[in-house]
């Protein structure tokens, strides 16, 4: 869970990656014009690996969290953006005032769709501060989950969080994948394109 919430320091490792191997192929003068263009596709792989692993690493699209009360909930989906009817992993954290994870706790959740409650998750008691469970959302777009944490209000009552999922349709992913396809596509036309002639010049200088 923690993977999930926080990776800061993933990413300022990959932009030092990047960055001083950038720095060390510009401060190299090469005649060749061969090398030139090797040197172009060098330059594609340490820009696109460090890229690929910060958007793994990067804070999940359907993850929220809500402070009501003394309790703070954390909610979390696996695929990051579910695909419409198939079966996904939704994660709950549970902490208290001072962040840290609760010991039990009994939490419910109702499933609302265009204002209409689509479905429900009965009550449940659970040891520690997390749970998991899986489910799958039949219908496209935005749901609200309305999560309920029992024995949580001062008068012992129960407090709501309230949540958005979104579902992507699946063929959502082959237009995510051609415009990351034709950007990239572009960018090494750019670079097989100048990079040479930003060498040539830093040579004759």
């Amino acid at each position: 869970m923690q993977a999930i919430f926080g990776n800061l320091n993933l990413k300022l490792l990959s932009i030092s990656i990047r960055k001083f191997f950038l720095q060390y192929i510009i401060s190299k003068s090469l005649k060749d014009e061969l090398k030139k263009r090797k040197l172009v596709f060098v330059f594609l792989i340490l820009f696109l690996i460090p890229s690929f692993s910060e958007a793994s690493a990067h804070s999940m699209f359907n993850s929220a969290e809500s402070f009501i009360g003394d309790y703070r909930v954390q909610i979390a989906t696996l695929p990051e953006i579910p695909v419409t009817g198939e079966p996904m992993q939704i994660l709950f954290r549970v902490t208290d005032v001072d962040f840290e994870e609760v010991k039990r706790f009994t939490m419910g959740i109702r499933i609302f769709y265009d204002d209409i409650q689509l479905d429900a998750i009965r009550p449940q008691s659970h040891e520690g501060g997390h749970w998991e469970t899986e489910y799958v959302l039949d219908k496209p777009g935005n749901h609200i989950f309305k999560v309920d944490l029992y024995d949580a209000a001062k008068d012992g009552g129960i407090i709501t969080y309230t949540f958005n999922i979104s579902t992507q349709n699946p063929f959502g992913y082959i237009f995510i994948f051609s415009i990351a396809a034709g950007s990239i596509g572009f960018a090494v036309v750019l670079a097989y394109i100048y990079i040479p002639r930003i060498l040539k010049s830093r040579t004759k200088a």
